[in-house]
């Protein structure tokens, strides 16, 4: 049997593609474990048919968190056996390459993002280089590489002229979701997701109290006490328009995404990463029927134009208040047909599609006409 080791920087309940990528291996025959880090609020972990397990670290960000996780990463693979090592990211990747380098074993490399042009490393330079050094240290030492969604696949392939294989994060289609009723404008407005800079979360706030609405956050970040401040300066906390639901697990979360009335998407263009993201919640909202707000980058727009599932709007706070309103209360026809958009596209938006490109690829892997490059 082959075994699979994959390290993540996440806290693993929360960490819902690596669930579906570890899940569908195991399911097929394939030992896997995957590493991640344990959060000082850390919940037990969720059982999964796949080995978890979780480094404590005394930092919890900046340069000592990553030096630290690191070390206690690569001494902790040291000690474990597999046929193949997959980074997650960037923040994972020199420790599994060298473990994998060291056992002469495929090294595989999943981009969930393009780390280098995410808004926390774009906003600092010297750190923006120091990671840049680590992807072209990385990438071309890669046996087996693949990201998001072909936008990303395309810079990537750009810059290292090597191909990056695409796996999408879509939801995977569940029973529940064909028997529930679908969503009707009077539910609420809904936000998944993390609360870090460039996520179009202060102007939704500053929104807020021109909707006829009330708007719920699942998550937390960087950005958790802020948002929080500005949503209390706004009078949305005391009158209740605004709710803030913290981590929310992924099961309690699909329940939550059932019950909403509009899905929130929208990013700021803070370097490359956004700009060319396809995330989760894009198929999240849409698996639950649950028309959505967008905002018009390339992703999003592409499949938008195929399935109409969603609303484009400029990233302003009078567009996005004009966006709910006119969804929620003055077209009910528009609304409808976005919903019914919703229930036809999720037949063929489904992980139970894409988990056949992702074993291929891992079956690949052991082919005779793969060849894994040099990794020295």
């Amino acid at each position: 049997m082959r075994s699979l080791l994959f390290a993540v920087t996440t806290d693993l309940n929360y960490d819902q593609r690596m669930q579906r990528i570890c899940g569908s291996l195991a399911q097929h025959g394939y030992r896997v474990t995957l590493v991640g880090r344990a959060w000082r609020q850390s919940e037990p972990l969720q059982a999964q048919p796949y080995k978890q397990h979780r480094l404590q670290c005394w930092f919890t960000k900046g340069k000592l968190f990553y030096l630290e996780f690191s070390v206690r990463l690569l001494l902790y693979l040291v000690g474990q056996r597999a046929s193949a090592w997959c980074a997650i990211d960037l923040d994972t990747a020199l420790p599994v390459w060298l473990r994998a380098w060291l056992g002469g074993q495929p090294f595989v490399y999943d981009a969930h993002e393009l780390f280098t042009e995410v808004p926390e490393v774009v906003a600092r330079p010297l750190v923006q280089r120091a990671w840049r050094w680590v992807e072209r240290f990385i990438v071309p030492r890669t046996a087996l590489a693949y990201t998001v969604g072909p936008a990303l696949a395309g810079v990537f392939e750009t810059r290292y002229g090597r191909p990056f294989a695409v796996i999408r994060n879509i939801s995977r289609l569940m029973t529940a979701d064909t028997v529930e009723p679908a969503p009707t404008p009077g539910g609420y407005i809904l936000y998944q997701g993390t609360l870090n800079v460039g996520r179009g979360l202060e102007a939704l706030l500053d929104a807020m109290p021109h909707v006829q609405g009330q708007l719920v956050l699942c998550g937390e970040g960087d950005l958790s006490a802020g948002l929080r401040a500005r949503a209390e300066q706004l009078g949305l906390l005391a009158s209740g328009q605004v709710t803030f639901r913290g981590y929310v697990l992924p099961n309690e979360l699909r329940t939550v995404t059932r019950g909403a009335a509009v899905g929130i998407m929208l990013l700021e263009k803070q370097g490359l990463s956004y700009y060319y993201s396809l995330a989760n919640k894009f198929f999240d909202y849409l698996h639950a029927g649950v028309p959505q707000l967008i905002v018009d980058f390339p992703e999003y727009r592409a499949l938008n134009d195929v399935y109409d599932v969603a609303e484009v709007v400029a990233l302003t706070p009078e567009a996005i208040a004009a966006a709910l309103n006119q969804l929620l209360h003055y077209a009910p026809a528009r609304y409808h047909q976005l919903v019914q958009n919703c229930l036809q596209a999720r037949q063929v938006l489904n992980w139970q599609q894409e988990e056949q490109h992702l074993l291929q690829l891992y079956a690949g892997l052991w082919s005779p006409s793969t060849s894994t490059p040099a990794v020295g």
